[in-house]
Order: structure tokens, then sequence, then C-alpha cells
């Protein structure tokens, strides 16, 4: 990459007059800079410089606050100029994977992002397969991308950004993580890609010197602005540095410049020194993959140990059975002497572990984490503030202390974890790649440190890494490939054995002598004419990629699949039986003072009636109210003395019925019950002796609709209603903002697919599932609960799929108004079941509502369907009488879908 583009060619970049800002945080401020056509540049500066920033503001997908920035010729400014644009980007982001999908294996990953840039099955099978063979992950096609190492999540990023023949290549510390022989042929490859593409413009943000100095044009940058534009080789002469390394840290004002000394010789580890950490024959598989195989070494007390190998060659795991994090298929691993056991307490607060992917709480501020790890591992009050304020100075955390850490650069989100991995001053310190991504003043600061625990304080230190000038600063180094290690000494043994000149190609001449690949002759085919103009305004293929992916997310995820396709059933269950407004079977009593054939009488025009289960008599009111209150009997009745005398002579006589009224409607209805059974008793007494029984006017009532006044004829088709708007808007709720925090929202930034196509795609796997569940409780309503369908099921069905289309747009409204899953998932439950229950007309008309009450329930979708569910089942309506239900409720999707286009953003501010 060190040849200089062509001058007549045209500017790929333009920015001038560069301002951005988050809060009161300044990230770049007054940049210009030009890149040619064809050029490849490397942005690099410590975190926080504003390198992700300008990245973000070239690829589209932050909105330009101040300045003008113009990619390939359009205006950014401009809405259509830029959509435009964006098929000819490619943007890979800053952090392992970070716009790529866990549940999708490697070649989904690839083939969905072929997809969103249009790419035909044609177009995107003869790139795939050169793109895997060319990154080393050919035998890895089919594996989930979160079982991939960090190394690996790099390869693919870049493999997802080449899909669609980019003119202008984004890679935002795209190495992080990488070994360095996978290093050297992702770098050779993109040398290869360019060298058939010489218009391919590549810009590059890295905190590697070593990669940095690749590229013909080094742009260093320092608190926003731009330090110093020119070749590796201007920047030597006019620093008088041997090293870019150097050349940077002099170039940087004075506070931050650090000590500005190499690294100093340090004393040998003594040959006697106890052993600290053990490994014997230690092995590990997953099913009948090898993960490490046979591994044995020995570390001592106050070593630094290096642990050097290809992505997914075993380090990550190793690590993890040696602090007790996973257990060993077989062999053995020992701290202090000791078998590892996680249960021993005592043994792992004298280790200090950090693990490659960020582990820390991202909801809490940094002094938080501190705090709260501080308080983990019993830290007295006054030495924790002490540590923590230690600790905040070592690794410059002060301007960072309040700042939420999932919000954190990549760098001081490392800094941070190493923090807390030495707040307990632990004995032993295992750092898996502790310094990925982190800028190189900020690195030497590390290391300066970890040295100093050695030596001074006696920490042993097993840290696994892909720099070659930390790997030269530890005491000894062990190579590993393939799960074994293949060799072990001190970095100049390692040198001397394969007569290499540095430790960079001694690692690679192991890693080949150990079955690896030196690289591959593996080419994309030609690129192919790109359609002129503007994207499609409206693409299925593109809407159906994100249908596809998020059905494969569905498939993947066994919790979520089951709650989706039983969960609802499930809840019917328990709705359809729980929630009945029958009054039947009520327990009562009597306390009969009278004992004649007549009170006898009064008393089984109760028991005989299925509305009631008679109890044993009371024997006291004392007895009634005991009975009353531990909810033995409903009611209780009390017949006076005489009952059955003033009866016969006709005289007025009156029956005392006690009822509990805890729960009023309850209460009410069996007021109803019993005064009906007490008029019935009348009646036929005075018929028996032979005087007349009558009233002013009389009453007759007929039951138009559910004749049989079965509760569960009501109850069954509200329950569809109640089912159909809480279960699929919760799925829907988590679909965009899984994406906001996963990053892969970064996708819909920077690629060609449409607002509406990205909700529609969310959407339409969860209105599949809906409409499966809606069959399922219709089957349900059938033949377990015994309810007919009177109605039009044509009506039924049509009214289903429009209310499951506004159901889960609700879900997409919250999703897209919320960022974490948690208040998207409570949001929505509290948002779609209490006004299904309370204002839909399940419990009351809506028309008796009034305030607020009225307004939720007559712009809420769950009262329209209502109407459609239980008129055809229950009031067997045609589909021409269902047919307004069905419009009302239709309505609602175009309407949310609205809301939630309007609310979701293309671009970051």
């Amino acid at each position: 990459m060190s040849e200089a583009a062509p001058a007549a060619l045209p500017d790929a970049v333009r920015l001038a007059g560069i301002h951005h800002a988050y809060g009161k945080t300044r990230a770049v401020d007054g940049v210009d800079l030009t890149i040619a056509e064809g050029s490849a540049v490397a942005l690099v500066g410590p975190d926080g410089v504003g390198k992700s920033t300008l990245l973000g503001l070239i690829a589209g997908a932050k909105r330009i606050q101040t300045g003008r920035v113009e990619v390939l010729g359009a205006d950014f400014a401009a809405r259509k100029a830029r959509e435009e644009a964006q098929p000819r980007i490619a943007f890979m982001p800053q952090g392992l994977g970070r716009n790529l999908y866990p549940n999708l294996s490697v070649a989904e990953n690839i083939a969905f992002f072929a997809r969103l840039f249009g790419e035909d099955a044609a177009a995107k099978g003869a790139r795939v397969a050169p793109l895997l063979a060319a990154t080393g992950l050919d035998p890895f096609a089919d594996r989930l991308m979160r079982k991939l190492s960090g190394g690996m999540k790099q390869k693919l990023g870049l493999c997802c950004a080449l899909v669609h023949d980019p003119d202008l290549l984004l890679l935002d510390e795209p190495t992080t993580g990488v070994d360095p022989l996978s290093r050297r042929q992702f770098w050779d490859f993109v040398d290869t890609i360019r060298a058939d593409r010489p218009h391919l413009t590549l810009l590059v943000a890295t905190a590697d010197m070593e990669e940095a100095a690749r590229f013909g044009r080094v742009v260093l940058m320092d608190n926003g602005r731009i330090l110093a534009d020119g070749s590796p080789a201007e920047h030597l002469a006019r620093t008088g540095q041997p090293t870019l390394e150097r050349a940077f840290i002099a170039l940087l004002p004075d506070g931050q410049r650090g000590d500005g000394d190499a690294a100093l010789p340090v004393a040998a580890i003594p040959a006697d020194a106890p052993v600290a950490i053990e490994s014997r024959g230690l092995t590990r598989r997953f099913g009948d993959f090898v993960a490490v195989d046979d591994v044995s070494f020995t570390i001592r007390r106050g070593e630094i140990f290096g642990f050097l190998g290809s992505n997914g060659c075993g380090k990550s795991t190793t690590m993890k059975m040696l602090t007790g994090l996973l257990p060993a298929s077989s062999g053995e691993a020992l701290l202090f002497g000791v078998p590892v056991d996680p249960k021993d307490i005592e043994t792992r607060r004298r280790v200090g572990y950090m693990s490659q992917a960020f582990s820390l709480y991202g909801e809490l501020t940094v002094r938080q984490n501190l705090e709260l790890h501080a308080r983990l591992f019993a830290l007295p009050e006054d030495a924790a503030k002490k540590r923590i304020a230690d600790l905040v100075a070592t690794f410059d955390l002060t301007d960072h202390l309040d700042d939420l850490s999932d919000g954190l650069p990549l760098g001081v989100r490392q800094r941070l974890s190493l923090a807390v991995a030495v707040l307990h001053e632990p004995e032993v310190l295992i750092l898996d790649e502790p310094t990925s991504g982190v800028d190189p003043v900020a690195r030497d600061g590390f290391w300066d440190h970890l040295q100093r625990l050695s030596r001074d304080e006696g920490v042993t230190i097993f840290v696994s890494t892909h720099f070659m000038g930390e790997a030269e600063r530890c005491d000894r180094i062990s190579f590993m490939h393939a799960g074994r290690v293949i060799a072990t000494g001190t970095p100049q043994a390692l040198k001397d054995a394969q007569h290499a000149a540095s430790l960079e190609e001694a690692f690679v001449a192991y890693m080949e002598m150990g079955g690896r690949a030196a690289g591959t002759e593996a080419r994309l085919p030609p690129p192919q004419p790109r359609p002129a103009g503007k994207p499609a305004a409206f693409s299925p293929r593109r809407l159906a990629a994100y249908a596809w992916r998020e059905t494969l997310e569905l498939k993947r995820d066994p919790v979520r699949l089951a709650f989706a396709l039983l969960g609802t059933a499930f809840l019917m269950i328990i709705f359809g039986y729980g929630i009945t407004l029958d009054v039947d079977k009520l327990r009562f009593a009597v306390l009969d003072r009278d004992q004649t054939p007549e009170s006898r009488a009064y008393i089984d025009g109760f028991a005989h009636s299925t509305y009631f289960r008679i109890q044993p008599p009371l024997a006291s009111p004392d007895d009634l109210d005991q009975r009353l209150k531990s909810n033995a009997i409903a009611f209780a009745i009390e017949l006076p003395p005489n009952f059955g005398a003033d009866l016969r002579s006709g005289r007025q006589t009156e029956v005392l019925v006690t009822i509990d009224g805890a729960m009023p409607f309850r209460a009410e209805t069996i007021k109803g019950y019993v005064e009906a059974v007490h008029t019935m008793f009348l009646a036929d007494a005075a018929q028996m002796a032979g005087r007349s029984f009558s009233a002013f006017a009389g009453l007759e009532m007929r039951y138009r609709y559910n004749q049989s006044f079965r509760s569960l004829d009501a109850m069954v088709p509200a329950n569809i209603a109640l089912m159909l708007i809480f279960i699929p808007a919760i799925l829907t709720a988590l679909g965009v903002v899984t994406e906001k925090e996963l990053g892969s929202i970064t996708n819909l930034y920077v690629t060609p697919v449409t607002k509406l196509e990205f909700l529609l795609g969310k959407q339409a796997p969860y209105v599949g599932v809906a409409l499966f569940n809606f069959v399922v409780m219709v089957l349900m309503a059938l033949f377990l609960f015994g309810v007919p369908l009177k109605g039009s099921f044509l009506g039924l069905a049509l009214g289903a799929f429009a209310y499951v289309l506004a159901t889960t747009a609700i879900g997409l409204v919250s999703s897209t108004l919320t960022n974490t899953q948690v208040a998207a998932l409570f949001g929505t439950a509290i948002g779609t079941m209490m006004p299904a229950t309370q204002f839909s007309g399940m419990l009351q008309p809506v028309a008796s509502l009034e305030g607020g009450g009225w307004v939720l329930g007559t712009f809420f979708p769950t009262t329209y369907f209502m109407r459609v569910s239980v008129g055809a089942f229950t009031k067997g309506l045609s589909f021409a009488e269902l047919l307004p239900f069905i419009m009302a409720t239709a309505a609602f999707w175009p309407a949310l879908l609205a809301i939630a286009f309007l609310i979701l953003r293309k671009q970051e501010t």
C-alpha cells in the first residue's frame, strides 16, 4: 500500500470545516481532509480523538453537524445524493463483529449483506467462496458467528464489507484481535483487491503503528484535530525517530507523551522461583471438536508469560480452564500448586482475569463499575477509594468517570477492563488480549505497569497478545496452533531457532510448521457493472433479507421460539378457564330456626338448583360469621321462627340472606340469583294456597346471543384478541432494539436498505407467527373449549390478519422508541395489556367510558377486533356485517407503521 495515488484522479473524499460533538464533548474540531480516488490512507491516533466519528460521517452513518462532506462526488448533506452514493461504500465499524449477527453462520452473514446491496444469487455465489478462501474462513462457513474467535469475527466483517464490490472501503480498526499471520494475509488480500481495482479507495483507522506503516499516507490525529499528514518516511524525517510509533509519540503535546523511553531491560526470573501456574495435559472438547489438545506448561512466580497463536487456536479456552470458568475434559490445571476449583473462593481472590470481549456492566458508569468490583472483592472502603483513584490515574480514566461504560470508545473500555482486573491486587493476572484497540501510548504505559507488577510485587502474568512488540517484553512465550502448543521459549530463543530477523517472522514460520497455510491465491471475480442512479426506492429483496435474518434468529433461539409458538396456547388455556364471568356452584348454608315443611321446601329451592351447593347447616350466628370469614360459603340464609306459620296465614315474613361482598360483581350476581329463587318459591306457595301472585307488569327476558349464557362463549373469543396483541407485540418489540444493543443498527445507516424495508422485514416473521397462533387458538376454541363458530370464518381470518399487522406495528413503535430490550419488553407489555383488558369493551362497553378511558378505547385496535372475534363466534355475524370492524382494525397498521417510520433514524446524530 505504499504506492502514491495518481495525481490526475479525482477526490474520493473531501472534508471541509468538520466539527462534531457529543453533548459537551467535542469529538472532531475543524478537520479538513482530501483523499484522492485510488489512494490508501491510515488515520492514527489515541482513543477518542475522532477517527471513528470521521469514518461514520464519510460512510453516511452520522448526521453532519457542521462542515461539508463530499464522498464519491456526492454532497452528503443532501439525502438523495447520499443514498445514491452509499451502495458504492463499504463500512466495517469498530468492535469485534459489531455489525454482524451472532446467530447467523459465517456464510449466512455474508449472504445477508449481499442481499442488502441487491446482489443476485449468481453474483453472490461467485464472490462468497473466494472471500472465504482468501480470509481462511472456508472451513468455518457453517459455524455461527458467536462461536468464532475475535480475529475470525474481524475477517468475517471484511468479507461482509467486500461482498458488493465497493469503490470506497472504510475500515475502523479492522485487525484488532487478529493474529500476525492472519493480519499479514488480511492486508495481502486487500492489496490484491486494490491491484485488481486501482480505483478502490481505502481509508483505515488503526492503533497499530506497524500496520499504519504499510500505507502511503498516514494522518495522525489528536484531540479531534489533525496532528500531522504525510507519508511514514516524512513523519520519521520530521521527528528524527526510528519508528512510526515513536514518531507519533514525539508529535504529541508534552503532557501526553508518557515517559518517552523505550522498554528498559529487566532482571530475569530466577530458575528456582516457585511455580504459580501449571498445566498438565490440559484438553477441552466441544462435542467432536478438540479446542485444546494436551497442553502442558509451567509459569513461575513473577514471570510474564506470553501466549500467541492463530485465531481460534484455543488460547481463550485454555485461559478459561486455568481460571475455573470452563471445566477441562481431561488433564489438570493448577494455581499455586492447588488444582483449580471454581468453588474455591479464596484461590479465585488471588487471580485477576480479563476476558477478550468487554464483560463489564454497560449500564453502569466507569466509576460505578470500579466501585462495584471493589465491593465484590470486599476491599475496605478507604483502601478501595485510594486504589480506585490510583487506577483512574494510571489508566487515564479521569475524563470518563461518569460516562456509561457501554458508550466508551473501544480503547477506553479496554483500559477500564484492565483496571478492574488489577483492582484487588491479585497475585496472578490472566489477560486475554488486553490491549486490543488500545493506542500506542496507553499500551506502552500498560506494559510498563505490568513489568512493575511482575518485578516489584511478584505478580505472575499470563497474557495472550497479537502484538509482537508486546511479546518481545515477555520473559517467555508459547506459540499455539490448532489446540496444541508448538513451541515455548524466550523471544530471542524462538527467533534464533528459526533464523528469523523478527519475532513476527518466527511466528509465521512456526505456524507453517504447525500445518497452517501461509496464504491463498484466491481472487475475486471481475467487478460487475453497477446500475447507474439511485437504488430502488423499495426493494423486495432487501426487505426479504431482513425477514430471512429475523426468522433465522428466531429459529435458533429456543426460548424465544418456544414462547412464540407455545406461549399463546398456554396462556389461552390459563385465560380461557381462569377468566370467566360465570357465577355458579355457589356454596351456601342455612340457619333454620323454623324446622317446618315450608322452611325445608324453601331450602330445597336452592339446593336443587345447579347454581348452588348446599353445605352443612349453620349452628349459630357465630358459626355463620366464621364460615364467611374462611370462604367456606358465599352466602348464608337465616330462616326466622314461625316462617311456615306466617306463610300459611298470609302474614308478612322476612328471610335474612348474608352475602360475602368482598367482590362486588360476584355479590351482585348472587343477589340476583337469590331473589329469583325467592320469587319462584313465593309464586309456588301462593298457587298452592289458592291465592294469586302477580305484579303490575310482567317481565319476560330473552337472550339474542349466547342463549345458554355461558361465560366461555364470550371469554374465549375475547381471549383470542388479548393473545394476538400481547405475544406478537412483545416479540416484535425486540426486533429494532436488539440491533441497537448489538451495534448492527449500523447496517441500516450505511446500506441502501430503506427504513420502510427495514421495518417491514422486521415485522414480517412475527406476523407469520401470530397467524399461526391464530389458527391454533381457533382450533382450541372449537375443540377444547367447545365454542362454536357461528359466523364468517373468512371475516374472522381477514380481521385477524389486519389485527396482527397492527399489533406487531405496536411492537415496532416500542422498539424504535427504546434503547434497551428490558425497556422495550416492559413498555410493550404495559402498553398493550392494560388498554386491551380495561378499555377495549371486554369488561364494559367503550361507549360507557369517559375521558381518557374513552379515548384509549376508541383509538386502540383491540376494541375493533374484539367485535370481529366475538361477532364471528358468538353473534354469528356474516362477512358483510364484520367488514366495518375489519376496516377499522386495518386502519391502525399504516398509522402505527408511519409512527415507527418517523421515530426511526437513518443516521446517528
